[in-house]
Parts: structure tokens; C-alpha cells; sequence
């Protein structure tokens, strides 16, 4: 049998306060994550809907939802459901930050079903340690093993 990521069902967290957490592809507002992405992160800027798109369909997307529905904030998971997972592209709108919700969101999805396997998990951050190091990122202990090409 062979594993498809794009099936999996949807998986959805709830807080008390109304947040949801959910990797259902149906419900993301592209649009507004493709904005945020291309307009106002540092890590992103320039996207295009076509990049994101494809960038989609590799990885596992993670909205963040409001009590209201909207989007509050967005993420994605570029994995290999057994090993290794790189969280990535993380941000929370900014009607919805010092709620906690990045730290909430990267604990969360280490609970998803299938990604129980995974041992490595990594994410790179140029101004957030503090969120990651309360859901338990800390820096890679041998920095000079990675290696890395950028265009």
C-alpha cells in the first residue's frame, strides 16, 4: 500500500478560547496567507500564487483559526511523515499575536497522528526563538554538521 499525503483526513485542535488549529486544505485562505507571505514576512517576500501553490501541495498546511473562522495564522509542515519534519512559513495575523498561538500551533502538530514516527524536527527563525524554545525547539547541537544552498 502505498502512502499518499494528500489524503489524510484533516485534523483539527480546539482551545478553550475558541482558537482551532486544523491541516484541512479546504478551509485555508489562501489568498490571505498568500498576501502575508509575499507582503509582509522576511522570509517570503515576493511569493507568488503559483509557488505557494506548489509549495502547498509538498508539504502539510496548517491554518489557525479564530473564534469567528477567519484566519488567525498559518503555517506548513515540509515532511516526510517518517523522520523528518521542517516547520516553516509560521506567522500569526496581527489582530491575533501574544496570544500564544505559534507556540500552541508548534506543539500541537507534533501530536498529528501521522507524524507519531517522526524524531527530527527543525525550524529556522531569525527573531522568534523564544516562541519555539516554550514548545521545545532549541538550537541544533552541532550547527557546523548542517550544510545548506541558497539561491
Amino acid at each position: 500500500m502505498t502512502f499518499d499525503p494528500l489524503t489524510l483526513a484533516p485534523q483539527t485542535w480546539r482551545r478553550p478560547d475558541g482558537y482551532e488549529i486544523s491541516t484541512d486544505r479546504d478551509r485555508l485562505d489562501r489568498g490571505r496567507v498568500l498576501r502575508y507571505l509575499a507582503e509582509e514576512s522576511y522570509w517570503a517576500r515576493g511569493m507568488t500564487a503559483e509557488k505557494l501553490d506548489r509549495a502547498l501541495a509538498g508539504s502539510l498546511p496548517i491554518g489557525v483559526y479564530a473564534p469567528d473562522g477567519g484566519l488567525a495564522g498559518f503555517a506548513r509542515l515540509v515532511t516526510d511523515y517518517a523522520v523528518f519534519a521542517y516547520l516553516r512559513d509560521v506567522f500569526v495575523l496581527p489582530a491575533h499575536e501574544r496570544r500564544g498561538l505559534a507556540t500552541w500551533l508548534s506543539n500541537v502538530i507534533r501530536e498529528h497522528p501521522e507524524l507519531a514516527t517522526v524524531s527530527n524536527w527543525m525550524l529556522a527563525t531569525q527573531d522568534a526563538h523564544g516562541v519555539y524554545e516554550r514548545a521545545g525547539f532549541k538550537a541544533v547541537p552541532h550547527p557546523e554538521y548542517y550544510m545548506s544552498v541558497r539561491r
